[in-house]
């Protein structure tokens, strides 16, 4: 990858990442405390700041083919989640990203919570909205930095465009002080995702032992297979959510998906030690489990066959793709099917 792919890569995916943190803490700063929601995010940086500087050279330290292996992975998993919610809002079985909503819906919260200072800081739930959201928005940003950058050798080139992604973001958001519903966050995810599936599947490939026809040049291909995949689930599931929204006389748009995932709300909503730690369990088993743990398990295996079909002399470049060709159908439909 060049280095303009890679930062224009990494570049659009904090940006998505980016625009969610600062509805969040434009929402903590209007209907609270600016001071205190800018300590908020300042600290969560600081925290996102030790976790690239001490896990980025513990991970570089893996032989080359074992770190294509678990980049190739995390990126698989990650950039599958991505796409198939891209997919689900596009075809109408999910509702889009509307940040408004969302600030509207966290500056009611932030109202009616109680106001109390401790440590110093002026308003504590103000400070504890921001970090909470800034931190969880920005372990994405810190994952893509870090696996992108390690790979690549060009940890200083992601760390600059996350950087600047996020400067951009969060100046537009503070000068307009309302958050950027505008900003086609479906469009950018669905190009992200489909991006990290594809760099996921080829670099997975590559740490199982298959060689490339064509070597980097394949990579185009597997960006156009991708592409081409899932134009076609849209097509389907447009079809099909017509056919069900005929029958029932009603739109499926919010009831499996919310305007905020999830996990992440109740982080954010949470007022106690143990169910933080409960809701940030459940964010972490998501985020590098997934959406779809039998789609996990299948990518799991898909590594083993190629690995195996490699060690035999047998190529077995072809593997990852078949198998993702049958994963996205197979959950897409499942998780759409007419209860």
């Amino acid at each position: 990858m060049s280095g303009l792919a890679l930062f224009i890569s990494v570049f659009l995916a904090c940006a998505v990442e980016a625009v969610e943190a600062t509805t969040i803490v434009l929402a903590a700063g209007t209907a609270r405390d600016w001071r205190s929601a800018i300590s908020g995010t300042v600290s969560a940086l600081g925290v996102l700041g030790i976790v690239v500087w001490s896990a980025g050279p513990r991970i570089s330290q893996l032989p080359i083919e074992h770190l294509r292996l678990f980049v190739g992975g995390l990126l698989l998993v990650f950039g599958l989640q991505w796409v198939r919610k891209a997919i689900l809002r596009s075809s109408g079985f999910k509702a889009l990203h509307d940040e408004d909503a969302i600030f509207q819906e966290e500056v009611i919260s932030a109202k009616k919570a109680k106001s109390s200072s401790r440590l110093g800081i002026h308003d504590w739930y103000a400070f504890t909205l921001s970090f909470k959201g800034v931190l969880l928005e920005g372990l994405e940003v810190a994952f893509i930095v870090l696996t992108f950058g390690t790979i690549q050798n060009q940890v200083g080139r992601a760390s600059l465009a996350a950087i600047a992604a996020v400067v951009v973001v969060a100046s537009a958001g503070f000068a307009l002080r309302k958050p950027l519903a505008r900003v086609p966050e479906n469009t950018m995810k669905f190009c992200v995702g489909i991006m990290l599936t594809s760099f996921g599947i080829f670099w997975g490939a590559e740490g199982s032992g298959a060689i490339w026809p064509g070597k980097d040049l394949s990579l185009i291909f597997i960006i156009a297979f991708m592409t081409a995949l899932s134009f076609l689930l849209v097509a389907l599931l447009r079809k099909r959510h017509l056919a069900q929204a005929r029958i029932s006389h009603s739109h499926v748009q919010s009831d499996p998906l919310d305007l905020i995932e999830e996990d992440e709300l109740e982080i954010l909503q949470s007022s106690t030690l143990s169910k933080a730690i409960k809701a940030f369990a459940g964010f972490w088993f998501d985020f590098l489990i997934g959406d779809d743990w039998r789609g996990t398990l299948g990518i799991l295996c898909a590594f083993f066959l190629t690995s195996w079909l490699s060690n035999i002399g047998t190529a077995a470049w072809w593997v990852l793709p078949l198998t993702i060709a049958a994963l996205m159908p197979f959950n897409l439909m499942r998780v759409t099917r007419a209860t």
